[in-house]
């Protein structure tokens, strides 16, 4: 018997599952909460932008889910021992990159850095660098087409250049104190395998790729005249950093003594290359060519892949399409939406004061509401739009309320809401010839929540599979840790293999009802209808509202 350990960094906490490579069986699963901030981030009330985390807390986050899941392992199989664990995987939220020093330690953990909000993690929902985003964009566009061609033609303020750009611009101090800057995926498998130079660190084509322009057609990371076009020490940065970024079918390193003794577990065994955790979980969730994978949580992301000897479109408003960033010799194709279960969370818990209580009530109450009765009509955009205007200036819109609309009425709608952008982003894909003939959803919501789930497969005419794992990004990255441990240890020679053995679907899946489709097919094309209109899509521009609404929240708040 052999096992691997997938590593999972959430936004609100690590998980880690041990997985028996034989059948994918998760033995141990331990989550730790980081301590830091609100839920894990660290706030900042003047500015609802910004999102950070302690490095701190991955850390210690790390060494306690493990010895924890390895504990409890040992309790469910008796067969199972530390020391039959061959390989680590590790995925986490992403863009989210961590300044360091030349020893590849994190500033915010140092005097004088502690408590300084840049010098920590810029956690993947922070949008403080929307005017640097922008400008990188626009200079993209006039001098470096083909970089954004890849990205949907868009940069975001999510990535990683318009953040370190922000950094300069807000605090250069600090800035020029980081030595190099570390994508959370790439800086934890390189902490474990006790790298102390950034520059050795082995860098993961998944987040170079995908957000930090990276290209072997043009010879990897931008070239450093357009880096000067942003600011000189963004050029001067580039050295810093790395030439090469890899797929998963490499080694990001070997588990160090230091930390096999901490962890209780035999000391040089491989990591696997960290990638993003809506990657690993599209990877443990079965993806294939014509495979779309949802991962659905505080945000979605959708995953695909296509075969790399194939021509693939460039899509406009896509997060990426960039080879090697899911599955080696494939393109991988993201998507997404900046906020579903958080829309939802904002709803019960910011608006209403409620809890679970409240959201299992409103759940029944709305499933008992035909589609189209309540008479609203939502848009997702509460943290922004992702797919496929990209545009974190965007804000939520309700329309159509009344002095009867009712709690459930407003919930129901605001799931519709994400299942029509859900389908915008699945009309899309079809425009530019991205397959996509099944439909496969993992995390939380996709496997507790039937209602939002025939929701879904009622707007976007498909049906949802749902994985048979809770933990699918965790499960990817185990079976990345199989494959790169190899056969001979235990594990597998490639990644169908490894996903034949170690994953799965549920029985049951969720088919679009014809009736409940027709009406939301109605309903969708007033969505499109809103969805252009304030997404500035055909000449017309509402968003430049609640653009203005910002600005006029922003200069109140300031006084």
């Amino acid at each position: 018997m052999a096992y691997t350990i997938g590593i999972d960094y959430g936004t609100n906490s690590v998980r880690s599952i041990v997985v028996r490579c034989s059948d994918g069986a998760e033995l141990g699963t331990s989550v730790f909460n980081y301590p830091s901030g609100e839920l894990g981030i660290l706030l900042d009330s003047s500015d609802h932008n910004l999102a950070r985390q302690h490095p701190g807390d991955y850390v210690a986050g790390v060494e306690a889910s493990i010895v924890e899941a390895l504990a409890e392992a040992k309790e469910a199989d008796a067969d199972f021992s530390a020391d039959k664990v061959i390989g680590l995987g590790v995925d986490s939220t992403g863009s989210s990159p961590i300044p360091v020093d030349e020893n590849n330690q994190a500033l915010a953990v140092q005097e004088p850095w502690k408590g300084n909000l840049n010098a920590e993690c810029w956690l993947w929902k922070d949008h403080t660098s929307v005017k640097e985003a922008a400008t990188i964009t626009e200079l993209a566009r006039e001098h470096r087409p083909q970089y954004v061609a890849r990205c949907g033609n868009t940069y975001s303020s999510e990535w990683f250049w318009s953040k370190l750009w922000h950094c300069l611009n807000v605090d250069s101090y600090l800035f020029d104190a980081a030595y190099s800057w570390v994508e959370l995926c790439d800086w934890v498998p390189a902490i474990l395998g006790g790298v102390t130079d950034p520059k050795a660190v082995k860098r993961g084509v998944c987040a170079a790729g995908h957000k930090a322009f990276y290209a072997e057609d043009w010879g990897g990371l931008p070239d450093k005249e357009f880096l000067s076009m942003l600011d000189p020490k963004l050029a001067d940065l580039k050295d810093r950093l790395y030439e090469k970024a890899h797929d998963a079918s490499e080694i990001a390193g070997h588990l160090c003594d230091e930390w096999a003794a901490k962890l209780g577990l035999p000391a040089g065994i491989p990591i696997a290359m960290g990638e993003f955790d809506v990657h690993y979980g599209a990877i443990g969730a079965g993806v294939d060519e014509g495979t779309l994978v949802k991962v659905i949580g505080t945000s979605t992301c959708d995953c695909g892949v296509v075969r790399a000897d194939k021509e693939i479109a460039d899509v406009p408003g896509i997060c990426g399409i960039v080879k090697g960033a899911i599955l080696p010799g494939y393109f991988g194709v993201e998507a997404g939406q900046s906020a579903v279960g958080d829309i939802f969370a904002w709803y019960v818990e910011r608006v209403l004061k409620g809890g679970g209580e409240t959201h299992a009530r409103l759940t029944e109450e709305a499933s008992e509401l035909k589609p189209g009765e309540s008479g609203l009509l939502a848009l997702d955009w509460n943290n922004g739009n992702r797919t496929i205007l990209v545009d974190p200036l965007l804000s939520g819109l309700l329309l159509g309320q009344t002095l009867h609309t009712s709690q459930a009425e407003i919930y129901r709608a605001l799931i519709e809401a994400t299942a029509f952008g859900a389908r915008a982003i699945l009309e899309r894909l079809d425009e530019y010839g991205v397959p996509v003939n099944r439909v496969v959803c993992a995390g939380g919501i996709a496997e507790k929540n039937p209602m939002l789930m025939q929701i879904y497969a009622d707007i976007t005419g498909r049906e949802m599979l749902i994985s048979s794992s809770s933990q699918t990004c965790a499960l990817g990255s185990a079976v990345g840790a199989a494959v790169v441990a190899g056969s001979e240890k235990g594990g597998y020679d490639d990644f169908q293999s490894a996903q034949a053995a170690m994953t799965s679907l549920k029985d049951e899946s969720y088919k679009p009802n014809p009736e409940a489709q027709a009406v939301y097919n109605d309903l969708f094309g007033e969505y499109k209808k809103l969805h252009d209109a304030f997404g500035g899509v055909g000449g017309s521009d509402l968003g430049r509202v609640m653009k203005r609404l910002l600005e006029i929240k922003e200069t109140a708040r300031k006084g």
